[in-house]
């Protein structure tokens, strides 16, 4: 007995097996054939090779069909009378050549038929079970968003998970008429959904992550809080709501991105002796960026600290948010339009313009993309110190009536 190669996985593997124990190759076959002189009679094209016992089988389907060859997995079950139980196709193929591949494969590493051929649909249903059921806890309101997502992935609820490419998510976020916000929860659900098709054998490859996002964010759009209005937001600085809002004015940061997100191990980080806090979501150029704050603003940045864990975005907006511009008689626009949180975001970027400050240090504060200018991007760097010096300029006599 001698060791030889195995033609199909290239493991190694006795000269008398009939078949390779690593991928179930034929090898006595293979063999046979090797020692057969090529002016020697061969076998009929149309005949197979026989298969292994255990190695599956290959059956070819009756009718005209473009995929006529269906593999399948070796029975391991059997029912009381001693019959098999019928198995599920491990997939179905144009050529008995790919049937026999696909069925090699499968040998070499098996996996649950089920759960290959599980569907778009059937994968959310696995992942959301296993979502809810995660130890850490999990908001209501981002299964609601994530629901909201797969209802507007309906061309995609059928088809075969494993089947899926980038272009079919693709078309999915460009057609979706829905705003910016719902699509990137749409592009968020496809990465969860990778991401647990990955961890159980479902996929090999993740293609979501090819995917774009080819619209512009038109959550960005909104009003500044006026002076007036800010003044009354002013005289109600006690009040810890009120607090949490001028704080939002004063550093531009999203009201999610106060949230700490343990999934994403996500936590703004506050530094109150060199004042800054460090933190950002949503986009490249406004994740982890460094935001200073004056010396009369550290009140309110102890303030958020003492409930940054707890601090929950929706809660604070609905709750709290409204109805304190509501006491306040603010909640409307000039132009009649409701205010929202990110009108903070807005009225931080009013108050950089009033007080001077460059425009690279407030894009640079605020997030913002540098855009194509090579130059910026390149040379456009500032320390801590220069955003000091940028934020410094900003004075509360010039954004309120009366700020004493």
């Amino acid at each position: 007995m001698s060791i030889i190669k195995c033609p199909e996985c290239s493991g190694n593997v006795s000269d008398k097996a009939f078949s390779c124990p690593h991928c179930g190759y034929p090898l006595q076959f293979a063999a046979q054939s090797a020692a057969i002189p090529i002016t020697t009679r061969t076998r009929s094209p149309k005949r197979r090779r026989k298969l292994p016992n255990g190695f599956g089988s290959i059956k070819r389907l009756s009718g005209p069909r473009k995929n006529p060859f269906a593999a399948y997995p070796p029975v391991i079950e059997f029912h009381e009378n001693g019959s098999p139980k019928s198995v599920p196709a491990i997939g179905y193929y144009r050529t008995y050549q790919d049937a026999y591949d696909a069925l090699s494969s499968y040998n070499r590493n098996p996996y649950n038929i089920d759960d290959a051929n599980a569907t778009f649909a059937n994968v959310y249903e696995m992942w959301l079970e296993a979502y809810k059921n995660n130890p850490k806890q999990r908001s209501y309101s981002a299964v609601k968003s994530y629901s909201s997502a797969f209802k507007n992935c309906a061309n995609l609820h059928n088809k075969k998970f494993k089947d899926i490419r980038k272009v079919d998510m693709q078309v999915i976020l460009d057609t979706c008429p829905l705003g910016y916000s719902s699509i990137t929860n749409i592009k968020k659900l496809f990465s969860q959904l990778y991401k647990f098709a990955l961890e159980n054998d479902i996929v090999q490859k993740d293609y979501s992550k090819f995917t774009v996002i080819n619209r512009t964010d038109d959550n960005e759009k909104g009003e500044p809080f006026s002076k007036a209005e800010l003044q009354k937001l002013w005289n109600d600085k006690e009040d810890p709501v009120t607090s949490m809002i001028i704080l939002m004015c004063f550093t531009g940061f999203r009201i999610s991105e106060f949230v700490t997100d343990k999934e994403r191990h996500y936590r703004m980080e506050i530094n109150i002796n060199e004042r800054y806090l460090h933190g950002g979501l949503k986009t490249e150029a406004g994740e982890n960026r460094i935001v200073p704050f004056q010396d009369w603003l550290t009140p309110y940045v102890q303030s958020y600290a003492a409930v940054q864990d707890s601090f929950k975005a929706d809660n604070f907006r609905i709750k709290k948010f409204y109805p304190k511009l509501i006491e306040l008689g603010i909640d409307t626009t000039a132009s009649g339009k409701k205010h929202t949180p990110h009108d903070c975001r807005h009225t931080f970027s009013w108050i950089c313009d009033v007080a001077g400050i460059d425009s690279l240090s407030k894009h640079l504060i605020m997030g913002h993309s540098l855009g194509n200018d090579v130059e910026v991007a390149t040379y456009g760097h500032r320390t801590l110190e220069d955003l000091h010096a940028a934020i410094s300029k900003i004075d509360l006599k010039d954004i309120l009536l009366d700020c004493c």
